[in-house]
């Protein structure tokens, strides 16, 4: 009887294992499918402005909605130069946030500041847009501005990136706003991956007479790279996406200047102002492949993250 209620318990776990494996795979398979969904649906809405332009439409720099003359190169110049100012403004911050809380910051601090970073995360989009428009650009424009045009203005050559009107709105204000969204993203990923690091590690460094900067920089680092590389391209991914709050202080101008003061347009930003109002045509095709252009350039840049993890992780194997 032992034997027999045995083997039926095993019959069952078997079962079990199963159905467990076969239900998770169908919902991952599911991303898989939606993934392969999505964009199906992108390029048959864009087949007639490929068939209409061609390659043409990934270089032009025209956005004529009467003339019927599409290209994506206004919405790319404006997606990529405002995600790389973001970038370029919370990677240090979130950084720095990172190694205070896990580091340096008191206990009974450590949790309240913890916690705002997180309520940051969650803020829809829009009020940060909201807040863009209504308090950050007329503060910007009154006294950030002046103050690049003052400077950096007077330097031959770069100043012709801060030159132009002084209104508060433009690329470079979409970019800073950016970075105020993603830099609670980046900063909690950090934060995670540093504290996973095994502290007997960081404690044997402090041991021997390592300052806090050396334990950050050749033990938390080294260990956690992969993970913080992770975190800047969560960070990178919503900043190539967002769509309101650029909507709201980018200036939605289909223009390209050299002058980060001046409007302009993303992807994102052109989607939301021009899919509503759009007719079935050329115009709403053309919407549809920028669309297309959006999951291209994010896939473009994911993909590369990966190499660049994985020559990394080939090298460590080499000098080890």
């Amino acid at each position: 009887m032992k034997k027999d209620s045995r083997e039926k318990v095993i019959a069952v776990q078997k079962i079990q294992d199963y159905l467990f494996h076969k239900i998770t795979f169908f919902f991952a398979s599911l991303v898989l499918l939606f993934l392969i969904g999505i964009i199906i649906t992108l390029v048959i809405a864009a087949l007639p402005t490929f068939k209409e332009f061609g390659f043409g439409f990934f270089i032009s720099d025209d956005w004529d909605i009467v003339n019927k003359k599409f290209g994506i190169l206004i919405s790319v110049y404006g997606t990529l130069v405002t995600a790389f100012i973001a970038l370029l403004i919370a990677v240090p911050i979130s950084f720095g946030i990172a190694i205070f809380l896990t580091e340096i910051c008191p206990p009974m601090l450590k949790r309240f500041l913890g916690t705002a970073i997180e309520l940051l995360a969650a803020v829809p989009s829009i009020i940060y847009g909201m807040f863009g428009l209504f308090v950050f650009a007329p503060f910007y424009g009154s006294y950030i501005q002046p103050f690049l045009q003052s400077t950096i203005g007077k330097i031959p050559f770069v100043g012709v990136i801060v030159s132009g009107p002084m209104n508060g709105i433009g690329m470079l204000c979409a970019g800073i706003i950016l970075s105020f969204m993603i830099i609670p993203f980046i900063a909690s990923v950090m934060r995670d991956v540093i504290e996973i690091v095994p502290l007997v590690i960081k404690e044997s460094a402090y041991g021997i007479g390592c300052t806090t900067w050396e334990v950050v920089t050749k033990i938390v680092i080294p260990y956690g790279k992969n993970g913080i590389i992770g975190g800047i391209m969560l960070g990178l991914g919503r900043a190539l996406g967002e769509t309101m709050a650029v909507t709201f202080v980018i200036g939605n101008a289909q223009k390209i200047k050299l002058s980060l003061f001046a409007p302009g347009a993303s992807i994102s930003s052109t989607l939301a102002n021009q899919f509503g109002e759009a007719e079935p045509g050329l115009h709403y095709s053309s919407l549809f492949a920028l669309g297309l252009g959006l999951f291209i350039i994010t896939f473009v840049v994911l993909t590369a993250a990966k190499l660049m993890l994985r020559n990394m992780e080939k090298k460590e194997g080499v000098k080890s």
